[in-house]
């Protein structure tokens, strides 16, 4: 699983959910033996911790709103609140349950306990870790893996088969938008309005562009994320994500870090609006409106959630992301 690159599954995954809709999905203790398998707990966690600062920085770098530092200090303090591993675990569960069969279940218990899957959940615990200055350097190119043209053809491989750019993508989208509904739905304001704001900000145009600055350094964290494993495992790995249960798989995997992180971020937005209001009432000042959800053009050298590039076991994003 991989920190979400940039504060950062769509089209194909939204496909995929409905080409498995027919199936039947499974109970939450058969998810959560996935969950486990995948070190997921774990990997989320770490991303946790510099959550408060990453969501204060999307505040405090949006144009639509001059903020006050009593205003950021009440972002912060609701971040640290919402982005807590027990706010995101029922919803990323139900959604995992939603999402998987038992035949996909047994398949993907089969990989993630294999001793490639082993070590490549290892490899995903380690890398969630590491420290946020590392991360820089490994997104910017700086820090790198060795590598082979083929070793890279196959980094670009796992980039599609795992759909990491466009889950970290919509995973940032969706947190941007939970913050703004949110924020509108604690400040006593209209969030219908707010969720058309936030779905103009986040058009197709803004996506792409999220995308382009993305792929890169998530194919520079995956090398060097899985660079102990070796070409054939990889191949390996790849054969996994490409078949039927490594597909929905990743569908799964995806819809789980979506639903974790809309849910935190919605409830960080609640908060902050019901501080912003607070603040209002007694400061007899307007609440300020954003006419967009914040940082919707990803922060420089900003890292975050994991898991959201790509699933342990299938390879996630950001991921994302984005969560003790």
């Amino acid at each position: 699983m991989f920190r979400f690159a940039c504060l950062l599954l769509l089209t194909a995954n939204l496909y995929a959910g409905e080409l498995y809709a027919a199936q039947a999905a499974v109970d939450i203790d058969t998810a959560a033996s996935v969950y486990q398998a995948a070190a997921l707990r774990e990997q989320v966690r770490a991303s946790l911790g510099s959550m408060p600062t990453k969501i204060r920085q999307m505040f405090a770098g949006d144009k639509s709103a001059v903020l006050s530092d009593k205003h950021l200090d009440a972002v912060t303090a609701a971040a640290k609140r919402a982005f807590q591993i027990t706010v995101f675990e029922p919803p990323a569960l139900s959604a995992l349950a939603n999402n998987l069969d038992s035949g996909t279940v047994k398949k993907s218990l089969a990989f993630l306990t294999s001793d490639l899957g082993q070590r490549m959940v290892a490899a995903d615990v380690a890398l969630a870790g590491i420290d946020e200055s590392q991360i820089d350097a490994i997104m910017s190119g700086k820090l790198a893996a060795t590598s082979t043209p083929e070793r890279d053809a196959l980094t670009s491989q796992l980039e599609q088969d795992t759909q990491s750019t466009n889950s970290a993508v919509e995973i940032y989208l969706r947190i941007g938008k939970a913050l703004a509904v949110g924020t509108a739905i604690g400040s006593g304001m209209d969030p219908k309005a707010a969720a058309e704001r936030a779905d103009k900000a986040s058009d197709a145009s803004a996506r792409e562009d999220l995308a382009n600055d993305l792929r890169e350094p998530l194919r520079r964290y995956i090398a060097y994320g899985y660079r102990d494993l070796s070409d054939g495992d990889l191949k390996r790995l790849s054969a996994f994500l490409e078949s039927a249960a490594g597909k929905r798989f990743v569908t799964a995997y995806n819809a789980a870090m979506s639903a974790g992180y809309d849910a935190m971020g919605q409830r960080c937005g609640e908060q902050i609006g019901e501080s912003w209001r607070e603040l209002a009432q007694a400061q007899a000042n307007e609440l300020p409106i954003l006419a967009a959800p914040p940082g919707i053009a990803a922060p420089q050298g900003i890292a975050a959630p994991q898991g959201i590039a790509a699933p342990p076991g299938s390879a996630v994003p950001a991921t994302p992301t984005p969560t003790q």
